[in-house]
C-alpha cells in the first residue's frame, strides 16, 4: 500500500505520532509511506514560530527510525496544502480531523484532473489530560508538554 501524510509537525506531539504510527501501519510491510514536512516559507504562516525545515525532518527521522517500521519511506517537502499528491500514484491518505477538508479537496482536484480518488483515513486527535486536543499552538502557548501533560 502507498500511503501519503503531511504536516508541519513542530513540535512533534503525541497527535504527530498517532498519525505516523497509523501511516505505517496502513502501507503495511511491503508498503510504501511519503511524508511531506511543509517547508519554511509555507511554514511561515502559521501563528506560532515554527523550527527549521532540517531540524523537523530530523526529528521525524530519528522517530520513524526508532519505531522499527517494516514499511519504505521517504520525506518531501511541501510548498502548499496538496504537494505531490495531486498528481502522485498512492493509495491513502492519512490525515487528523483538522485537515479532513483538505484530504477531500485534494480527491476533488483528483477528479478533475482524471486521476483515481484515493482512500482517506481520517485519524481522531489525541487529547491532552485536560480533554482538549493536543496541538502545537497549545505547546507554543506552554499549556501543555508535547505528550499532553498540563504544565502548571
Amino acid at each position: 500500500m502507498r500511503v501519503m501524510v503531511g504536516g508541519t509537525f513542530d513540535p512533534l506531539h503525541a497527535g504527530h505520532k498517532k498519525l505516523l504510527v497509523h501511516s505505517f501501519q496502513a502501507a503495511g510491510s511491503g508498503g510504501d509511506v511519503t511524508i511531506g514536512i511543509t517547508t519554511d516559507a509555507f511554514a511561515g504562516s502559521k501563528t506560532h514560530p515554527v523550527r527549521p525545515y532540517a531540524e523537523r525532518m530530523h526529528e521525524i527521522e530519528e522517530f520513524i527510525r526508532e519505531s522499527g517500521v517494516a514499511a519504505e519511506w521517504h520525506i518531501e517537502p511541501l510548498s502548499d496544502r496538496f504537494g505531490s499528491a495531486l498528481e502522485a500514484d498512492f493509495d491513502v491518505l492519512v490525515v487528523s480531523e483538522e485537515t479532513y477538508p483538505v484530504a477531500v479537496e485534494i480527491n476533488e482536484r483528483r477528479r478533475n484532473l482524471g486521476r483515481k480518488e484515493v482512500d482517506i483515513h481520517e485519524i481522531r486527535c489525541v487529547l491532552a489530560e485536560d480533554g482538549r486536543r493536543i496541538s502545537s499552538t497549545r505547546i507554543h502557548r506552554g499549556e501543555i508538554d508535547r505528550y499532553g501533560r498540563v504544565i502548571r
